[in-house]
């Protein structure tokens, strides 16, 4: 990075003036690949940014984007930095309280929203943001209804900047030269695990230091190829999309929606991905799911390679053989063919779904970051993967040390860069914030080879009444490897012993019960099924055999439905938020400890849409046999 081209509006002109014929952007649309170039998308986004200053939109004000991934989210975004405001990104399940909350509190005074039902979701909170002047909606079906001042279609937006561009053909140059590196041009909410998301503030110039420090790491140029499949607003999105195809010119692609994001991924075929945990433990399980319809010779084939491909990796090689039989085949139904760079963050992977794509072949590598923190700031090298580390900082100017660290050498990670954020919005102060490192929160250690290793949250890591300690996250990824797990939570802080609430993973639960001929009608009636719990007792039973006496589960029970970030159970990244969990399952969590066998429950639940379901079922308690705890040796 020159020290001209410090904010994201710079590189887009630097790109288009020295790319403009290469493709930046790929997005499908009606089952067709559209490609757009540099000049392009130059050209869209100084309309767009000249449209919002002919509105109104001025140094400092807020825009807010909701929707899918697309490629108008990015140039909006870009649009924004360019008439030096502040971009926001929304979740687009957010609900409308979320939406409300983000908008009021950031003072927006406009928003690029994807559809009609953005739109819905913006008119039913307007009232409660008095600063929103403009709706801006890329998709115009469904909006004929709608008659509202505030709406704008996104073309007569591009028209206003059209007009603004004829009349003066040298005013994109000049907003993008009045942008500065220094100033806050992104405010990117925090994982609110415990409370309502901060709203970090970070400048452009940080972002772009910080994208070029981790390419260091893990180069990229414009031969690669990125599917955007993680939501815009998590930071990391915005790491890949923004910063590094702005700056190495990666090529990146949106799929057509969230429903066909595989088939898509597949065609595109890319040479690096990020994933967070949950996607590659849903595509571990979906795999493991396919091969239990298969034919018994497929079976015993996928057997024989995992079996090999392990045995290798242990060995720290590959398996050519395995490679033959089944890895080669299998990176190709999942659009692995052509990765260079793969890597998992956001939370903690557990080993066994690390190790079976490692031994697929795929480039795994564990990161670690913090939003505050400009996303990731440690990384495997290549040749030095660990599947209990998160790797090594990315450079010299990363400072990582344990805070008051015990007699093992573990204590709460402290880190500085010089590429930090600024602070949040609207917080003088930052309490965690001392001396200008930033307490993370988390419990973690150097290993042996100078790897950090990160245990859990530090109020996550918790001790039985006996005194024993462990860490939740660890047992909770050993259970989600199974493929009919899809979430499960711990407990057994201050209690006797270690017990689960589980939630099933209805895909691959259901497709397993209609195969053994078990009626069902829904989630709650199949999780209700004793051949289920059945099933799940056998999984636990698996998990306990490969942990320490004193942290294996004693009791669980299969939860009468998933839990959800709509619920505030999950953050929006699927974290689980353990204090609403214990508030709101505290009379399933006592009944389990005091020794009930059958739990009756009687709730409703409400959807997304408004539409609401009592359910009344009893939750039946299971009871881990002395067997099933018994070590193996």
């Amino acid at each position: 990075m020159t020290g001209a081209e410090d904010t994201l509006p710079r590189l887009l002109r630097r790109n288009a003036a020295a790319h403009g014929d290469e493709i930046a952007m790929r997005e499908k649309e009606f089952g067709i690949w559209r490609a757009l170039r540099w000049s392009e998308v130059a050209a869209r986004t100084r309309d767009m940014a000249l449209g919002l200053r002919a509105v109104g939109v001025a140094p400092g004000d807020t825009v807010g984007l909701i929707g899918d991934n697309r490629p108008d989210w990015v140039m909006g975004e870009i649009a924004t930095h360019a008439v030096r405001g502040r971009s926001l990104g929304i979740y687009r399940d957010a609900l409308d309280e979320e939406v409300a909350y983000l908008l009021a509190f950031s003072s927006a005074v406009a928003v690029i929203a994807e559809d009609e039902e953005q739109v819905d979701k913006l008119l039913n909170v307007s009232a409660q943001v008095p600063t929103l002047r403009h709706i801006v909606y890329c998709d115009p079906r469904g909006m004929r209804k709608h008659d509202d001042p505030r709406l704008l279609p996104m073309e007569d937006l591009l028209r206003h900047g059209t007009a603004a561009a004829e009349a003066d053909p040298l005013a994109w140059d000049a907003l993008v030269d009045a942008t500065r590196g220094e100033e806050v041009a992104i405010l990117c909410t925090t994982s609110g695990t415990t409370a309502r998301p901060k709203l970090a503030q970070l400048t452009g110039r940080a972002l772009i230091r910080h994208c070029e420090a981790y390419l260091a790491a893990d180069p990229k140029g414009a031969e690669d190829e990125y599917v955007s499949v993680l939501p815009l607003p998590w930071i990391m999105e915005q790491i890949y999309v923004l910063g590094w195809g702005l700056i190495s010119r990666m090529k990146v692609n949106f799929v057509e929606e969230p429903e066909t994001m595989m088939a898509d991924f597949r065609e595109i075929a890319p040479t690096f991905v990020l994933f967070a945990p949950r996607v590659w433990e849903g595509i571990a399980a979906d795999v493991r799911a396919r091969v239990m319809d298969a034919s018994p010779l497929k079976q015993r084939a996928f057997e024989a390679g995992m079996h090999m491909g392990l045995g290798a990796l242990e060995a720290g090689g590959r398996s050519v053989l395995a490679d033959a039989l089944l890895f080669r085949a299998l990176r190709d139904r999942l659009g692995f063919t052509r990765l260079r760079s793969a890597a998992t963050g956001g939370a903690a992977l557990g080993p066994e779904t690390f190790r079976f794509f490692q031994a697929m072949g795929v480039p795994l590598r564990q990161l670690y970051g913090q939003t505050e923190l400009l996303g990731a700031y440690t990384l495997h090298r290549p040749d030095a993967v660990d599947f209990d580390t998160v790797g090594v900082p990315f450079g010299p100017d990363v400072e990582l040390r344990i805070h008051e660290a015990d007699a093992n050498g573990v204590g709460e990670i402290v880190t500085r860069h010089p590429n930090m954020f600024s602070g949040y919005l609207g917080m003088e102060d930052v309490p965690d914030m001392r001396d200008g490192w930033l307490h993370t929160g988390d419990a973690g250690y150097f290993n042996a080879q100078g790897q950090l290793v990160v245990i859990d949250r530090i109020k996550d890591i918790a001790t039985t009444s006996s005194g024993d300690r462990f860490s939740p996250q660890f047992i909770e990824n050993k259970l989600k490897f199974s493929p009919f797990v899809a979430e499960a939570v711990i407990l057994g802080d201050r209690r006797a012993h270690l017990a689960a609430m589980i939630c099933i993973r209805f895909p691959i639960v259901s497709k397993w019960a209609e195969r053994n001929r078990i009626g069902f009608t829904t989630y709650s009636d199949l999780s209700a099924r004793p051949e289920v719990l059945a099933k799940i007792r056998d999984e636990v039973a698996k998990v306990n055999a490969s942990l320490p006496p004193a942290q294996r589960i004693r009791d669980f029970i299969l939860l009468y439905k998933e839990l959800d970030a709509d619920d505030e159970e999950l953050t929006r990244t699927r974290k689980v938020r353990r204090g609403v969990i214990n508030e709101k399952y505290g009379g399933i969590i006592d009944a389990i400890y005091a020794g009930d066998d059958a739990i009756p429950v009687d709730t409703t639940i409400a959807f997304q849409d408004g539409t609401k379901q009592r359910i009344r079922t009893v939750l039946q308690v299971a009871r881990m046999a002395p067997a099933d705890q018994a070590e193996v040796v």
